[in-house]
């Protein structure tokens, strides 16, 4: 089974940039579908952006352009670029693993990305 351990979070003002990066252990990355999700308060945990093990990417239309997700399988790492952040953008900021042999999902403890002036 797969830990889940993101770093970097910070406080940024808009329109700055900011890496999240998620450190996984217990398993080979190669067997997951990695992403990040979101969630402000008081609202539902939204998808962010994902990345298969054969590097296909899907993103949340809100931050298309902005974000760009990658993988190192090798370093058992994945990393969120950010740019041109929004104040929408803050939130805790969730590393997942979904399984891709028995679709189950692992998420790791979150990291605080807040957008202010």
């Amino acid at each position: 089974q797969v830990q889940l351990v993101e770093s970097g979070g910070d406080l940024v003002e808009p329109g700055g940039s900011l890496n999240v990066s998620c450190e996984a252990s217990g398993s080979a990355l190669v067997i997951y579908t990695m992403g990040w999700y979101r969630q402000a308060p008081g609202q539902q945990r939204e998808l962010v952006a994902t990345i298969t093990s054969s590097r296909k990417t899907n993103y949340a239309d809100s931050v298309k352009g902005r974000f760009t997700i990658s993988r190192d399988d090798a370093k058992n790492r994945v990393d969120l670029q950010m740019r041109d952040l929004k104040l929408d953008d803050s939130a805790l900021y969730y590393c997942s693993a979904q399984s891709i042999l028995t679709n189950k999902y692992y998420w790791g403890q979150g990291t605080q990305v807040t957008v202010s002036s």
